[in-house]
Protein backbone atom coordinates (compact mmCIF):
# COMPACT_ATOMS: atom_id res chain seq x y z
CA UNK A 1 0.00 0.00 0.00
CA UNK A 2 2.86 2.34 1.06
CA UNK A 3 3.94 1.79 -2.34
CA UNK A 4 0.74 2.75 -3.98
CA UNK A 5 0.17 5.89 -2.19
CA UNK A 6 3.32 6.85 -3.00
CA UNK A 7 2.88 6.35 -6.80
CA UNK A 8 -0.65 8.33 -6.47
CA UNK A 9 1.79 11.08 -4.96
CA UNK A 10 3.95 11.16 -7.41
CA UNK A 11 1.02 11.17 -10.33
CA UNK A 12 -0.35 14.42 -8.67
CA UNK A 13 2.47 15.72 -8.40
CA UNK A 14 3.24 15.46 -12.08
CA UNK A 15 -0.37 16.39 -12.80
CA UNK A 16 0.26 19.61 -10.85
CA UNK A 17 3.56 20.72 -12.62
CA UNK A 18 2.51 19.88 -15.78
CA UNK A 19 -1.10 22.21 -15.44
CA UNK A 20 1.84 24.52 -14.21
CA UNK A 21 3.47 24.70 -16.85
CA UNK A 22 0.48 24.68 -19.21
CA UNK A 23 -0.81 27.44 -17.73
CA UNK A 24 2.39 29.77 -18.00
CA UNK A 25 2.99 29.07 -21.43
CA UNK A 26 0.06 29.54 -22.23
CA UNK A 27 0.09 32.95 -20.45
CA UNK A 28 2.98 34.29 -21.71
CA UNK A 29 3.10 35.00 -24.97
CA UNK A 30 5.50 38.56 -24.17
CA UNK A 31 8.06 35.62 -23.05
CA UNK A 32 7.40 33.53 -25.34
CA UNK A 33 7.67 35.44 -28.43
CA UNK A 34 10.49 34.60 -30.98
CA UNK A 35 12.91 37.16 -31.73
CA UNK A 36 12.65 39.09 -34.38
CA UNK A 37 13.80 37.89 -37.53
CA UNK A 38 15.33 34.58 -35.83
CA UNK A 39 15.64 31.36 -37.80
CA UNK A 40 12.47 28.78 -37.13
CA UNK A 41 14.42 26.61 -34.66
CA UNK A 42 13.84 29.83 -32.32
CA UNK A 43 10.38 29.57 -32.14
CA UNK A 44 9.27 28.34 -29.11
CA UNK A 45 7.23 24.71 -29.09
CA UNK A 46 3.56 24.04 -28.55
CA UNK A 47 2.58 24.66 -24.90
CA UNK A 48 1.30 21.58 -24.38
CA UNK A 49 4.46 20.35 -26.02
CA UNK A 50 7.14 21.48 -24.09
CA UNK A 51 4.91 20.88 -20.71
CA UNK A 52 5.01 17.58 -21.65
CA UNK A 53 8.41 17.31 -22.46
CA UNK A 54 9.39 19.16 -19.00
CA UNK A 55 7.46 16.33 -17.39
CA UNK A 56 9.07 13.26 -18.75
CA UNK A 57 12.49 14.79 -17.62
CA UNK A 58 11.54 15.93 -14.33
CA UNK A 59 9.92 12.26 -13.72
CA UNK A 60 13.13 10.41 -14.82
CA UNK A 61 16.17 13.00 -14.13
CA UNK A 62 14.99 13.84 -10.77
CA UNK A 63 15.47 10.33 -9.11
CA UNK A 64 18.72 9.60 -11.12
CA UNK A 65 20.04 13.08 -9.76
CA UNK A 66 18.95 12.12 -6.04
CA UNK A 67 21.00 8.68 -6.27
CA UNK A 68 24.05 10.64 -7.76
CA UNK A 69 23.64 13.11 -4.59
CA UNK A 70 23.95 10.38 -2.29
CA UNK A 71 26.18 8.30 -3.98
CA UNK A 72 28.66 11.22 -3.49
CA UNK A 73 28.34 11.40 -0.25
CA UNK A 74 28.81 15.12 0.05
CA UNK A 75 25.37 16.79 0.59
CA UNK A 76 23.13 16.25 3.62
CA UNK A 77 19.86 16.76 1.51
CA UNK A 78 19.50 15.23 -1.78
CA UNK A 79 15.99 15.34 -2.20
CA UNK A 80 15.91 17.90 -5.17
CA UNK A 81 12.56 20.46 -5.70
CA UNK A 82 12.02 21.28 -9.16
CA UNK A 83 10.34 25.14 -9.55
CA UNK A 84 9.46 27.18 -12.22
CA UNK A 85 9.59 30.91 -12.66
CA UNK A 86 6.51 31.98 -13.69
CA UNK A 87 7.72 35.50 -13.58
CA UNK A 88 6.54 37.15 -17.17
CA UNK A 89 10.07 38.82 -19.55
CA UNK A 90 12.51 36.07 -17.80
CA UNK A 91 14.88 34.72 -20.85
CA UNK A 92 15.58 31.03 -20.93
CA UNK A 93 17.59 30.03 -17.65
CA UNK A 94 18.07 27.80 -14.95
CA UNK A 95 19.44 27.88 -12.00
CA UNK A 96 20.31 25.76 -8.44
CA UNK A 97 19.66 27.16 -5.07
CA UNK A 98 18.42 25.95 -1.43
CA UNK A 99 15.81 26.66 0.67
CA UNK A 100 16.41 27.60 4.41
CA UNK A 101 15.98 24.08 5.58
CA UNK A 102 19.21 23.20 3.19
CA UNK A 103 16.77 21.31 0.45
CA UNK A 104 18.58 21.75 -3.06
CA UNK A 105 16.19 23.53 -5.52
CA UNK A 106 16.83 24.04 -9.23
CA UNK A 107 14.36 25.79 -11.15
CA UNK A 108 13.26 26.66 -14.66
CA UNK A 109 12.09 30.03 -16.46
CA UNK A 110 9.00 29.04 -18.58
CA UNK A 111 10.99 30.89 -21.51
CA UNK A 112 13.31 27.65 -21.34
CA UNK A 113 10.98 25.11 -20.54
CA UNK A 114 9.46 26.44 -24.25
CA UNK A 115 12.17 27.06 -26.30
CA UNK A 116 14.54 23.84 -25.14
CA UNK A 117 14.31 21.91 -28.61
CA UNK A 118 14.37 18.54 -26.92
CA UNK A 119 13.99 16.81 -23.96
CA UNK A 120 17.74 15.69 -24.36
CA UNK A 121 18.15 19.52 -23.92
CA UNK A 122 16.08 19.64 -20.48
CA UNK A 123 17.48 16.56 -19.03
CA UNK A 124 21.30 17.97 -19.92
CA UNK A 125 20.40 21.05 -18.05
CA UNK A 126 18.57 19.44 -15.33
CA UNK A 127 21.65 17.36 -14.53
CA UNK A 128 24.01 20.30 -14.84
CA UNK A 129 22.19 22.24 -12.59
CA UNK A 130 21.98 19.29 -9.80
CA UNK A 131 25.44 19.04 -10.45
CA UNK A 132 26.32 22.24 -8.52
CA UNK A 133 24.73 20.92 -5.94
CA UNK A 134 26.04 17.67 -5.92
CA UNK A 135 29.99 19.16 -5.93
CA UNK A 136 29.15 21.43 -3.26
CA UNK A 137 29.53 24.87 -5.72
CA UNK A 138 27.42 26.78 -3.86
CA UNK A 139 29.33 26.86 -0.35
CA UNK A 140 32.99 26.80 -2.26
CA UNK A 141 32.01 29.77 -3.85
CA UNK A 142 30.96 31.90 -1.01
CA UNK A 143 33.87 30.98 0.86
CA UNK A 144 36.24 31.99 -2.04
CA UNK A 145 34.45 35.27 -2.25
CA UNK A 146 34.51 35.83 1.29
CA UNK A 147 38.48 35.28 1.23
CA UNK A 148 38.82 37.27 -1.53
CA UNK A 149 36.91 39.97 0.46
CA UNK A 150 38.98 39.59 3.51
CA UNK A 151 42.07 39.64 1.08
CA UNK A 152 41.43 42.69 -0.53
CA UNK A 153 40.08 44.67 2.20
CA UNK A 154 43.20 44.07 4.29
CA UNK A 155 45.17 45.11 1.13
CA UNK A 156 43.75 48.07 1.24
CA UNK A 157 44.31 48.39 4.75
CA UNK A 158 47.41 48.26 4.44
CA UNK A 159 47.49 50.98 1.25
CA UNK A 160 46.29 53.70 3.95
CA UNK A 161 42.55 53.70 2.17
CA UNK A 162 40.13 55.14 3.96
CA UNK A 163 37.50 53.10 5.00
CA UNK A 164 35.01 53.85 2.09
CA UNK A 165 37.57 53.21 0.03
CA UNK A 166 38.02 49.87 2.01
CA UNK A 167 34.99 48.60 1.56
CA UNK A 168 34.60 49.67 -2.10
CA UNK A 169 38.09 47.41 -2.21
CA UNK A 170 36.56 44.28 -0.48
CA UNK A 171 33.44 44.07 -2.50
CA UNK A 172 35.47 44.02 -5.31
CA UNK A 173 37.13 41.47 -3.85
CA UNK A 174 34.38 39.02 -3.00
CA UNK A 175 33.59 39.89 -6.89
CA UNK A 176 36.77 38.07 -7.99
CA UNK A 177 36.84 35.44 -5.53
CA UNK A 178 33.27 34.42 -6.19
CA UNK A 179 34.50 34.21 -9.66
CA UNK A 180 37.88 32.56 -8.90
CA UNK A 181 36.81 29.14 -9.66
CA UNK A 182 33.46 29.43 -11.38
CA UNK A 183 34.62 28.48 -14.75
CA UNK A 184 36.33 25.22 -13.19
CA UNK A 185 32.70 24.96 -11.54
CA UNK A 186 30.68 24.99 -14.67
CA UNK A 187 32.71 22.36 -16.24
CA UNK A 188 32.61 20.50 -13.31
CA UNK A 189 28.68 20.54 -13.10
CA UNK A 190 29.02 19.45 -17.16
CA UNK A 191 30.47 16.55 -16.12
CA UNK A 192 28.53 15.30 -13.63
CA UNK A 193 25.02 16.93 -16.13
CA UNK A 194 26.56 14.18 -18.51
CA UNK A 195 26.40 11.28 -16.43
CA UNK A 196 23.19 12.45 -14.53
CA UNK A 197 21.35 12.64 -18.04
CA UNK A 198 22.88 9.77 -19.49
CA UNK A 199 21.72 7.21 -16.81
CA UNK A 200 18.54 8.48 -16.94
CA UNK A 201 18.18 7.67 -20.89
CA UNK A 202 18.89 10.83 -22.59
CA UNK A 203 21.92 11.47 -24.70
CA UNK A 204 23.92 14.39 -23.30
CA UNK A 205 25.71 15.36 -26.63
CA UNK A 206 22.77 16.39 -27.69
CA UNK A 207 21.77 18.18 -24.81
CA UNK A 208 25.01 19.59 -25.44
CA UNK A 209 23.66 21.46 -28.66
CA UNK A 210 22.12 24.10 -26.40
CA UNK A 211 25.20 25.79 -25.94
CA UNK A 212 24.99 26.66 -29.80
CA UNK A 213 22.13 29.21 -29.14
CA UNK A 214 23.83 30.86 -26.28
CA UNK A 215 26.09 33.37 -26.60
CA UNK A 216 30.03 32.09 -26.67
CA UNK A 217 31.77 34.26 -23.48
CA UNK A 218 34.73 33.16 -25.01
CA UNK A 219 37.63 33.15 -22.08
CA UNK A 220 37.24 36.60 -21.20
CA UNK A 221 38.91 38.11 -18.14
CA UNK A 222 36.98 36.71 -15.15
CA UNK A 223 34.41 35.55 -16.61
CA UNK A 224 32.17 33.87 -15.20
CA UNK A 225 31.45 30.50 -18.06
CA UNK A 226 34.12 28.68 -20.03
CA UNK A 227 34.09 28.86 -23.92
CA UNK A 228 30.82 27.07 -25.77
CA UNK A 229 33.30 24.81 -27.73
CA UNK A 230 34.94 23.54 -24.88
CA UNK A 231 31.56 22.77 -23.08
CA UNK A 232 30.65 20.81 -25.85
CA UNK A 233 33.81 19.03 -26.32
CA UNK A 234 33.92 17.78 -22.26
CA UNK A 235 30.27 16.87 -22.90
CA UNK A 236 31.01 14.23 -26.18
CA UNK A 237 34.87 13.41 -24.24
CA UNK A 238 32.65 12.31 -21.57
CA UNK A 239 29.52 10.56 -23.00
CA UNK A 240 32.31 8.62 -25.41
CA UNK A 241 34.24 7.55 -22.39
CA UNK A 242 30.86 6.29 -20.28
CA UNK A 243 29.67 4.44 -23.56
CA UNK A 244 33.23 2.61 -23.87
CA UNK A 245 33.57 4.10 -26.81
Amino acid sequence: MDGLRGYSCAMRMRQIILGAVLMGLAGCGAVLAPPKGGPPSDLPLPPKLAAQNFVAVVDAVEPVAEAVCLGAGLQGNCDFQIAIDGRAGQPPNAFQTVDDAGRPIIAFTLSLIATARSRDELAFIMGHEAGHHIAGHLARQQDSAMRGAVLAGVMAQASGLDSAAVDRAAQMGAGIGARRYSKDFELEADLIGTRIALAAGFDPVLGAAFFDRLPDPGNRFLGTHPANDSRKALVLGETARLRGQ
